[in-house]
């Protein structure tokens, strides 16, 4: 029988005991022992390797890096040519300034989250606390997409942010049918992330039904209320931010209560649990602050050039291509997840199942919660003090945008209902998330482009 081997700090060269990386990713198996004594389950741990996978450390240069120079340079050919008079078919510019556009965002999504990682590494946060921040930081693209296409429909900008909430929800159903499941034929995420998840479904899907019921009852015939002005649009706005802001406080610190429950458990010194906070980080490269400011530098960049191709992607469909808005918000939004689907890939590769179903899981609450009302105070801005003439003002309770408010509720309580009975997606949980959505594009498509 062999026996355990200590391992070695970095920095002190003092022996630590195995347990102290119980619960990261490929951890073995024995030194779990005492986290189950304790009643703790390992695999539903939030603690994580952040940073690019060891594999991939070798390369010279990251392949975000190559990413990010082929996307700045078609977008300075497509710059060039606009100014230089060249004009492309209208539906090929279209396609190329879509492409480009996501192609920019994908790259600033993946810098903001290696920066904020690189920064989190040197001021030693906690696992939790980095990558908290850093997927609210991915989501800086989206927020300048909505920002630029604000001005050219404020109307379009609001379906996006809508639709992705429904597009992020599928893939959240798709990707939880597809992972890999222990015996009992689930896969779980953090328990905090489910406690604190589950509540935050209920209270969107009840706001969405009640929000879509008030205005299916102002839109009848004669009542005089039945359009949504800036204050309407703030106020909404700032009730989400309220509830959002609570639900990081109280992730965070559940989060915290559970590492603290595995240094108990563990019965870690001071020592190691310094020893395993290095652990989380090690894959992480170690950057000097004007590396770190340049890789922000690079990732707001980033986002503003690939808002602006997007927003110009937008302009043509509409004014050029002569599709709706409606239409346009539904194209615009299969793609618009893009630092969710990013930070999801990343955790997916690094075979970090669970967080990666988290992360596919906090994009909901983000849009909801975050975009929607960032979406919402850009529209009552340009509509109180920038263009209150634009002709999609006032925003009307028309067809599309009662659907929108009133198909959260089967939507997010059928998640709810699900995280609640830690229940995985089974293929008929994941067919009802298909019909639900589906349901919701072909009424869009089909009667909501009329009644807008």
């Amino acid at each position: 029988m062999k026996e355990k081997q200590a391992k070695i700090s970095p920095d002190s060269r003092t022996e630590v005991r195995p347990e102290v990386s119980a619960g990261l990713p490929g951890a073995e198996s024995k030194v779990h022992r005492s986290l189950f004594k304790a009643g703790i389950d390992p695999d539903r741990l939030s603690i994580l390797h952040l940073g690019r996978p060891a594999k991939l450390l070798a390369q010279k240069t990251p392949s975000w890096a190559r990413r990010m120079t082929v996307a700045y340079f078609l977008w300075a050919v497509l710059f060039l040519l606009e100014h230089l008079g060249v004009q492309l078919p209208v539906y090929l510019d279209a396609i190329l300034s879509l492409a480009v556009g996501l192609m920019i965002i994908q790259v600033a999504c993946q810098v903001l989250v290696i920066m904020t990682e690189r920064f989190a590494a040197r001021m030693r946060w906690t696992h939790y606390v980095a990558g908290t921040v850093a997927e609210i930081l991915s989501t800086l693209p989206e927020l300048v997409v909505i920002a630029f296409l604000v001005p050219v429909s404020p109307l379009t900008a609001f379906i996006v942010a809508m639709v992705t909430i429904y597009n992020n929800a599928l893939v959240f159903s798709i990707y939880s049918y597809f992972l890999p499941r222990d015996q009992q034929g689930k896969f779980l995420m953090p328990k905090p992330i489910t406690d604190s998840g589950t509540q935050i479904l209920i209270a969107g899907s009840i706001l969405g039904l009640v929000m879509g019921l008030v205005m299916l009852t102002f839109s009848l015939k004669g009542h005089p209320k039945n359009t949504f002005e800036a204050i309407d649009l703030t106020v909404f706005a700032v009730l989400l931010l309220s509830i959002f802001v609570i639900y990081i406080y109280k992730l965070l610190r559940d989060l915290e209560d559970e590492e603290d429950e595995v240094h108990a458990a563990l019965k870690l010194t001071e020592d190691e649990i310094d020893i395993r906070q290095d652990l989380v980080f090690k894959h992480v490269e170690k950057s000097s602050l004007p590396i770190i400011f340049l890789l922000l530098v690079l990732g707001v960049l980033g986002s503003f050039l690939g808002g602006e191709r997007v927003a110009e992607f937008a302009t043509l469909t509409i004014d050029g291509l002569g599709l709706s808005g409606v239409v346009a918000a539904i194209i615009l939004a299969g793609f618009a997840g893009m630092s969710e689907y990013v930070i999801l890939w990343t955790s997916h590769r690094k075979k970090e199942y669970g967080i990666a179903l988290a992360n596919a899981f906090g994009g909901i609450a983000q849009l909801l919660f975050l975009i929607v009302p960032f979406t919402l105070l850009a529209i009552a801005f340009y509509q109180a003090f920038v263009n209150p003439e634009h002709p999609d003002f006032p925003i009307m309770f028309s067809v599309p945008n009662i659907l929108l408010f009133i198909f959260l509720f089967p939507t997010l309580h059928t998640l709810a209902a699900l995280l609640q009975n830690d229940h995985t997606m089974d293929i008929l949980d994941t067919m009802i998330m298909f019909t639900i959505v589906g349901l919701l594009l072909l009424l869009l498509v089909t009667y909501g482009v009329a009644g807008v």
